[in-house]
């Protein structure tokens, strides 16, 4: 390691962000990276431990801990620290096909499980991979490198969210021909329509595809395979097909009122508004607005706190969000010891900005709906609340949240966006590859070979697979699927 006592000598250091009413303004990225001098003692805090944790990626207690993609983090630090950028670009790109993706958007599980952490600080791992990748692209370190040798072999990717991306990535450097089909006007998936601009600006997606492309990977888009294009005829072309559509089916709000107008979903709402920013800088006004509403937001995740913020950057009058789940702990308690994922309460940029706006946290814990009440159009405009406890079931030996009798409230609201997470596959594109369906509605997989479907040829990844998960676990089991593809082409393969 290059510097042994860096972990002493250096506090951690984030990148700075812009005010939260200075940044509300706009969709901007709000993060301004740190300069190379401060980013090389950021990776000297790195103490290059005889077991890093933080590239583990193992499940402790049902979460992760460390990286999943098994990034080689001590090793980077250290070429950071010793300004080896070009060295550190390319071991981090042994592992991350995306790192512009995770160094945005990742909720950084490595930093969680970092040594330095039990005592002090964790290394800004996080900050330090963001750093290496745009250096690779502000210095011309990133560019397309196309295959010397293809192969015959025909690969369709169905969806173009990261594991469609990384899946097609991993088996284009083989050599294979892919094709990869996206049902929305532009490549990305989640990455482009379910996480707002100011956490991923659709340029940085927009700059890796266009790699891609140059390296020969096709992209179809408006391609909705099973609505406008035949499951059929991709089956009959390609010589292996993977499925890489996510969790894609919101869970519902089913109480008596739903039907109203002005209750939406949280992937409706921050789509129509990344589309229409894209199109015409919201000008065209095709979105749902919540400009002078008094919005709720169901659900405290992190699609919940985008809808905050994104609320507030239209200008919303209120912002209230629901969290069934009481408040956890500002620290961490003893039953939570590291390296486990800390159970703590986090107050994310769309909370800050509401601090900042309103004069208080949005959050209302361990309450749901019990009722949208509608005006003489039928448009909500309260709501009935309920606050909830959390009670031990015996007879399913779990514990559930029970309303509390008597504690129902009114509330007045314009708008309802329900973030209550994803349920799992849509069943229509189940359906026009004929694949099961297990009863989380993820898609079955072969018990001897995991990314397998029980239809020949037809392979599956990412939340369509596992369920509602992470950005770089969807990364992860892109790179895994092509493995596994590319043994059943050719009998063997060599991709890490």
């Amino acid at each position: 390691m290059g510097k042994p006592t860096g972990f002493l000598e250096y506090e951690r250091k984030n990148d700075p962000s812009v005010k939260p009413k200075d940044r509300i303004k706009n969709f901007d990225e709000f993060h301004t990276p740190l300069s190379k001098d401060e980013r090389r003692l950021q990776a000297a805090r790195c103490m290059e431990c005889g077991v890093p944790f933080c590239q583990s990626g193992m499940m402790i207690g049902g979460m992760t801990s460390g990286c999943p993609l098994n990034n080689l983090i001590p090793e980077w630090n250290d070429l950071v620290y010793t300004d080896n950028m070009q060295q550190a670009l390319n071991r981090l790109f042994k592992t991350n096909n995306f790192p512009e993706f995770t160094g945005r958007v990742c909720p950084a599980p490595c930093e969680a499980a970092c040594t330095c952490g039990i005592n002090t600080d964790p290394v800004s791992i996080k900050g330090n991979e963001y750093g290496i990748i745009e250096h690779g692209y502000a210095n011309g370190l990133v560019k397309a490198r196309p295959p010397k040798v293809r192969t015959n072999k025909k690969i369709a990717v169905i969806g173009s969210g990261p594991a469609g991306l990384a899946a097609a990535d991993q088996l284009n450097k083989r050599g294979h021909h892919v094709t990869v089909f996206e049902r929305d006007d532009r490549v990305g998936g989640l990455l482009m329509y379910g996480i707002p601009n100011m956490k991923l600006e659709k340029q940085v997606i927009e700059r890796r595809v266009e790699i891609m492309k140059e390296e020969g990977i096709t992209f179809v888009t408006n391609a909705n395979v099973g609505v406008n294009y035949k499951a059929s005829k991709i089956l009959e072309d390609y010589d292996r097909v993977i499925l890489a559509c996510g969790a894609s089916n919101p869970r519902d709000i089913k109480v008596p009122g739903r039907n109203g107008a002005g209750i939406h979903f949280a992937v409706d709402f921050l789509k129509a508004t990344t589309k229409s920013l894209l199109d015409s800088n919201l000008e065209d006004n095709n979105y749902i607005t919540a400009k002078g509403k008094n919005v709720l937001v169901i659900g405290g995740g992190d699609t919940g706190n985008d809808c905050v913020g994104t609320s507030i950057r239209h200008g919303a009058k209120s912002v209230v969000q629901l969290e069934m789940m009481p408040k956890l702990p500002d620290e961490r308690g003893e039953d939570n010891p590291w390296p486990e994922w800390p159970k703590v309460c986090k107050t994310d940029y769309g909370q800050e900005e509401a601090i900042a706006v309103f004069g208080e946290d949005p959050r209302v814990y361990e309450s749901t709906v019990k009722e949208f009440k509608l005006d003489e159009n039928g448009a909500v405009n309260k709501v009935v609340i309920v606050k909830l406890t959390r009670k031990y079931n015996e007879e399913s030996k779990r514990f559930t949240m029970e309303e509390v009798a008597g504690s129902e409230k009114e509330i007045e609201v314009d708008l309802v966006l329900i973030a209550a997470g994803f349920l799992g596959t849509q069943e229509y594109i189940a359906k026009a590859f004929g694949v099961e369906l297990n009863d989380r509605t993820n898609v079955t997989t072969s018990p001897e070979a995991a990314y397998q479907t029980s239809v020949d040829n037809v392979f599956v990844t990412g939340d369509m697979r596992r369920g509602q998960s992470l950005v770089v676990w969807a990364i992860r089991e892109g790179r895994e699927v092509a493995k596994a593809v590319d043994k059943s082409l050719m009998g063997y393969t060599n991709l890490a």
